[in-house]
């Protein structure tokens, strides 16, 4: 479970990152558009390109952070917590404990409503 958890916690960091280099980029692809030495990291190009190549690394991380986190889950989710959980004596059975020759109870009758029912004193 710690493992979900920090892996959780670093797909958050990398999904705040990837929003921050999307949002720093100009519509156009000119990057920041801050000026400075025309050959440099910081230019107008430069800095496009870092952030093109940040955001396409971004998001390669965070896709295989996403299938880790998935297989993760399925490993520590067993389908045997869901089947066990389920209780199966919600509704019992109306013919259980009668014989093969018994009556089946008549149609005609309801029967009487539960004291916790909300709905008991209710009628069509």
């Amino acid at each position: 479970m710690s493992l979900f958890l920090f892996l959780t916690v670093v797909q958050a960091i990398i999904a705040a990152a990837m929003i921050g280099t999307i949002l720093m980029q100009r519509s156009e692809g000119g990057g920041l558009g801050i000026g400075g030495n025309p050959g440099g990291m910081m230019s107008a190009r430069g800095a496009a390109d870092f952030l093109s190549r940040a955001t396409k690394w971004l998001a390669v991380t965070f896709v295989a952070l996403s299938i880790a986190l998935a297989a993760v889950a399925v490993e520590t989710t067993g389908a045997d917590e869901i089947t066990s959980t389920l209780d199966r004596d919600v509704a019992p059975d109306p013919l259980a404990g009668q014989a093969d020759g018994a009556a089946a109870p008549e149609t005609g009758t309801t029967p009487a409503p539960a004291e916790d029912d909300p709905l008991a004193g209710v009628t069509e």
